[in-house]
């Protein structure tokens, strides 16, 4: 099972390099992995995407509460949350196909933020199963290039990730 797991942490040098060497160490991998300061700027809030079953989460959970530069840490996938993505993805756009790559677009609530002659380059946010969507609905020809930041996540409600 996929899980969302939001760890705040002290914003010191090597801290993002102990989490990693925490996965690599184990043989667990890291689907998508961000990290930003929060409004307290000794803090930084990483969210990291991974995946396993409930045993290896709890010692995914267990071990980097071990980790001096942990201050907190909640994995969101246990409650309600919401989830954001964002995609930039650049696609030929030649004359028979702008019409359809701009309605596609709109379909998807995505943003033209870049034209040329031959290319656009759209701007989508949304959860990982929408973005999904959106790059098979577009023909894998068309397809230039796509970056994607990985999940960022926040509880709903009341509960928050503070100290």
């Amino acid at each position: 099972m996929r899980h969302i797991i939001s760890i705040l942490m002290e914003n010191e040098a090597g801290a993002l390099s102990r989490v990693a060497g925490l996965f690599t160490a184990r043989g667990y991998n890291i689907e998508s992995l961000s990290v930003a300061p929060t409004e307290d700027q000794t803090l930084s809030r990483m969210t990291l995407v991974t995946i396993g079953d409930e045993r290896v989460i709890e010692q995914i959970t267990k071990q980097l509460n071990k980790l001096v530069d942990v201050v907190k840490l909640v994995d969101l996938s246990e409650g309600i949350h919401i989830e954001r993505e964002m995609m930039m993805i650049k696609v030929r756009a030649e004359m028979g196909m702008r019409e359809e790559i701009k309605r596609l677009s709109d379909i998807f609530r995505g943003k033209i933020i870049d034209v040329t002659d031959t290319s656009y380059v759209v701007e989508m946010t949304g959860d990982s199963s929408k973005l999904d969507s959106f790059v098979r609905a577009i023909p894998e020809e068309l397809i230039i290039e796509v970056v994607r930041t990985g999940a960022s996540g926040i509880s709903r409600g009341p509960k928050a990730l503070t100290l």
